[in-house]
């Protein structure tokens, strides 16, 4: 039994294998290009593609390099996108022009989009002159909207052809994509007025006409529609496909789920990133890049941390009279924020979503001030029985109660209500937010803990 077999034996969607590494590391050292790639064709696309991204960059290149190596289009499409550009620089133009010819268009168009202009224009004049114009066409449109997420492979068929003539069609036409699950029924004029599932079509007779079949409700996605609400439409309507048309209402191509999948899956991991201020970081990037994508958003927070200091310097004489509220401003202010960033994490995923509406916008508000007042109560109440354990002072035990409080309840609200004006400002709430609330969260935390002792001081 090969290695290959018992690796694949031992776990189909492996964890990553050192030692299988160091045994493809090695053939790449002894130019053995048989064995990795009879191996790579044992494996799913996405397995292949894991072994070549945790390969150190000499080897990778060496890999590619090799003689009588040719890296599988399925292969390279699973591949991490920073990893694609970095493997692009190795391939020669005809190469990338063989990969390009051997996908479906909307991974084509994936691909080109990480391909330096001057290199693009080059392999674009390669193709054949029908996928050269499908995938100029794509690219001439933003990219975040659905005709780059989009395939141009697709089935469609006249409203007046029975079942018969639509699977003697299915047979011979060899243009068609690999997968599809719904036909597209068209008109005169090449405009999509419904759809009939592939099954429906194989359980009935041959005689039966495909309008008879046929289902008229259908959502069309227009060309330039942001590839995020062609996301939430799937979502909410359990979408395995839809038909995608142009301006003039024409069927131009399809998108699949496994694609807005994707899409999700970018945008979730987009959001995350942003809201730690890291932004678009790929673990391939080096540590000048990193640096410089981190450093803005770095210094920003030190201009934060600053205000937040000095809001605390006003109430300098009240801290010398009791020194202990510096011990137990941090607490406050720490519970703030955190309870700040739950509310933020939440509403900017709700906003993402588009479940957060004008309708609902209020009753949001009113339950975030609702929670932040039983948060509040709550964690003032197990706050001032600890402080009173501690330091045996009932004043204490009160000033950090009527400070948590309020804290707890301006950080839900500032909370919804940052991401929210942010978005009415046409700016990204996952990119500024975090650093406002936190920012308010501190000087509130502080001035409410600090201000309530000044009080009973």
């Amino acid at each position: 039994m090969s290695l290959v077999k018992k690796i694949k034996d031992k776990k189909v969607n492996f964890e990553f294998n050192k030692e299988y590494i160091k045994v493809v590391t090695s053939k790449i050292a002894n130019n053995d290009a048989t064995f990795i790639t009879n191996s790579f064709k044992e494996m799913h696309p996405a397995d292949a593609a894991d072994i070549i991204e945790h390969l150190n960059q000499s080897d990778r290149e060496s890999l590619i390099k090799l003689n009588n190596f040719k890296i599988d289009p399925e292969v390279f499409v699973e591949l991490n996108e920073s990893i694609q550009t970095e493997i692009i620089t190795y391939l020669s133009s005809d190469s990338i022009v063989s990969i390009l010819t051997n996908l479906e268009s909307d991974d084509a168009i994936s691909i080109l989009e990480n391909v330096p202009e001057d290199d693009k224009n080059n392999i674009l004049s390669s193709l054949p002159p029908k996928d050269r114009f499908a995938l100029l066409e794509s690219l001439s449109y933003p990219e975040d909207t659905a005709a780059r997420i989009m395939q141009r492979e697709f089935t469609a068929i006249p409203s007046n052809w029975s079942v018969g003539q639509t699977i003697d069609y299915l047979r011979e036409n060899k243009d068609l994509p690999e997968e599809f699950l719904e036909i597209f029924i068209i008109n005169e004029e090449f405009k999509p007025i419904g759809t009939v599932p592939s099954s429906r079509v194989l359980t009935t007779s041959r005689d039966t006409k495909m309008l008879s079949i046929m289902s008229e409700s259908q959502l069309l996605i227009p060309v330039d529609m942001d590839k995020e609400e062609v996301a939430n439409l799937f979502e909410n309507y359990n979408l395995n496909s839809a038909a995608v048309i142009d301006k003039n209402n024409k069927l131009v191509g399809m998108i699949m789920s496994d694609d807005v999948l994707t899409v999700l899956q970018e945008e979730a991991e987009e959001d995350a990133l942003r809201l730690a201020g890291v932004g678009d970081e790929e673990i391939t990037d080096g540590v000048i890049t990193k640096t410089k994508r981190r450093f803005n958003w770095l210094l920003l927070n030190l201009f934060t941390a600053f205000l937040a200091t000095w809001c605390i310097s006003l109430f300098g004489a009240t801290i010398e009279q009791m020194v202990v509220l510096a011990f137990l401003m941090p607490i406050v202010a720490s519970m703030g924020g955190n309870a700040g960033m739950q509310t933020l994490a939440v509403t900017v995923r709700t906003i993402a979503t588009n479940d957060l509406t004008e309708n609902n916008f209020s009753s949001n508000v009113l339950k975030e001030f609702t929670i932040g007042i039983l948060n509040g109560i709550i964690f003032a109440a197990i706050s001032a029985f600890i402080v009173q354990i501690w330091f045996q002072d009932n004043t204490l035990s009160i000033i950090i109660s009527i400070s948590m409080i309020l804290t707890m309840i301006i950080a839900g609200l500032f909370g919804i209500l940052i991401p929210v004006t942010l978005k009415k400002m046409n700016i990204d709430p996952a990119i500024a937010s975090s650093v406002f609330v936190t920012t308010i969260t501190d000087v509130i935390g502080f001035v409410s803990f600090l201000g309530v002792g000044a009080y009973f001081l």
